[in-house]
C-alpha cells in the first residue's frame, strides 16, 4: 500500500466530501482550511472570506488502488471549475476552485487535468493551483457531514446528491463497495 495526500477544494467541503468519501481507495477525507492568513481560523472567520483561505478537503488514499490523476478527474467533474470564486450559491473566495499539490508531480499532474477538463467545458477554466500552505481541520461537526446532519440540511439534499449521481455515470468503476 502507498499512502498519498491530495488536497483540493471545489466549493462547500460539506458537498466535495461526500463525493470522495464514495470512491474505492480513498482512506480518508478530512474537511479544512488552507491557503489563508490567520492561524488556525474558525468556521465563523472563514465564511466572511477575509482570511484568504478555502474551504477544502485533504484526501488520503492508497496510490495503488486510486491514482491522483483519477481523483482530479472526479474533482474536475463533480464541481464547476468555470466559477470564480463561488460554486451555485456559495459566493466568496473561500469556495474557490483550487488544487493544492503536494509535489512537484502532482503540480504537473494538475496542469494535464486542467486541460482535460477544459475540453469538457465551453467557459475557461479558473481553477488555480496554489502553493501547499499550513492544513487546519475544521471543527469536528463538519467532518463526515453528509452521513449524520447533511442529509437532514435542505442545502445539502439540494447540492450533494446531483454531485454523486455525476460521480456514479462517469466514475462507476472507482466507487468503492
Amino acid at each position: 500500500m502507498t499512502t498519498e495526500t491530495a488536497t483540493l477544494a471545489g466549493g462547500c467541503f460539506w458537498c466535495t466530501e461526500a463525493v470522495f468519501k464514495g470512491l474505492e481507495g480513498v482512506e480518508t477525507v478530512e474537511s479544512g482550511y488552507i491557503g489563508g492568513t490567520v492561524e488556525n481560523p474558525s468556521y465563523k472567520q472563514v465564511c466572511t472570506g477575509d482570511t484568504g483561505h478555502a474551504e477544502a478537503i485533504r484526501i488520503t488514499y492508497d496510490a495503488d488502488v486510486i491514482r491522483y490523476d483519477d481523483l482530479l478527474d472526479v474533482f474536475f467533474a463533480t464541481h464547476d471549475p468555470t466559477q470564480l470564486n463561488r460554486q451555485g450559491n456559495d459566493i466568496g473566495t473561500q469556495y474557490r476552485s483550487a488544487i493544492f499539490p503536494h509535489d512537484a508531480g502532482q503540480e504537473d499532474a494538475a496542469h494535464h487535468a486542467m486541460t482535460r477538463a477544459a475540453a469538457d467545458h465551453s467557459a475557461p477554466i479558473v481553477t488555480s493551483i496554489e502553493p501547499l500552505t499550513t492544513w487546519f481541520p475544521a471543527e469536528d461537526y463538519h467532518q463526515d457531514y453528509w452521513e449524520g446532519e447533511g442529509q437532514r440540511n435542505p442545502y445539502c439534499l439540494a447540492v450533494i446528491p446531483p454531485k454523486l449521481a455525476k460521480l456514479r455515470k462517469g466514475f462507476a468503476g472507482k466507487l468503492a463497495e
